[in-house]
């Protein structure tokens, strides 16, 4: 059923100020949030939540995998049983590509609301996967202390509540934390985004009893490196909670 505000409030703010959509910049309609039918239509959806191997997950076990292969080299004690890790994204991320700016509006111009929408909609996605069932709650990769205090939010964070809502799940940000401020990562070589958030990220409180499954999240995907330290500072803390990712968007080779 239609509320008050759709039917009345919504059709009179439009025409005083008149909502667009995030991609084409096209006026919406009352019925539409965000983003048009027409380039919702054409969003180049991952589908990764409906494989329990996808290139996302495959990309990063490789990194986990390679965690693995440098402690037997150094003759270190090996972790009994590393999962595999389960990962979805929303959308395939292009530079080129119209939909990149749904990204940047969420980070760089405080777009919050449309944050939470499409943070919602991948979480209804995997709330629809049987590989990503379970998650006891969602942690958002976190922002260093002065950056957050600058920007005046985390967009992983508003990504992670819009998943957690639809998925039945609660947001944590009070475990995992980043100890040190770290360059942004966009400009930066595979090899040397690696090295940048290497040992970046802490866990400051354990996790409570019970916490059988976490959901890491961060707003792009690229190589994997953040979410990868946010991983290995999680497993060095309680090596026997299944981690799984996702990002609202992968960039696309």
């Amino acid at each position: 059923m239609r509320t008050f505000a759709d039917r009345f409030v919504l059709p009179v703010m439009d025409l005083i100020l008149p909502r667009t959509c995030i991609v084409c910049g096209k006026r919406l309609y009352t019925f539409e949030e965000h983003i048009c039918t027409g380039c919702l239509a054409d969003l180049p959806l991952t589908y990764g939540w409906s494989l329990s191997r996808n290139p996302m997950a495959e990309k990063f076990n490789v990194l986990i995998q390679r965690d693995i292969c440098q402690e037997m080299q150094q003759c270190q004690p090996t972790r009994s049983h590393i999962p595999y890790s389960n990962a979805a994204s929303l959308f395939f991320f292009n530079s080129e590509a119209p939909y990149r700016k749904i990204p940047y509006s969420i980070k760089y111009h405080g777009d919050i609301s449309s944050g939470l929408f499409f943070g919602a909609m991948l979480g209804k996605k995997i709330a629809c996967s049987p590989a990503l069932e379970g998650i006891d709650m969602v942690i958002p990769v976190p922002l260093y202390w002065s950056r957050r205090w600058k920007r005046g939010y985390n967009q992983a964070e508003v990504i992670a509540r819009g998943i957690a809502g639809a998925i039945g799940s609660t947001v944590r940000t009070d475990i995992l934390y980043r100890k040190r401020h770290t360059v942004t990562q966009t400009r930066l070589g595979t090899d040397d985004k690696s090295r940048n958030v290497k040992d970046a990220f802490g866990v400051r409180k354990k996790f409570p009893a019970g916490t059988g499954h976490i959901l890491l999240v961060d707003d792009v995907f690229t190589t994997g490196a953040t979410l990868h330290s946010c991983w290995q500072a999680v497993k060095a803390a309680a090596d026997d909670i299944r981690i799984s990712i996702a990002a609202l968007a992968m960039v696309s080779n």
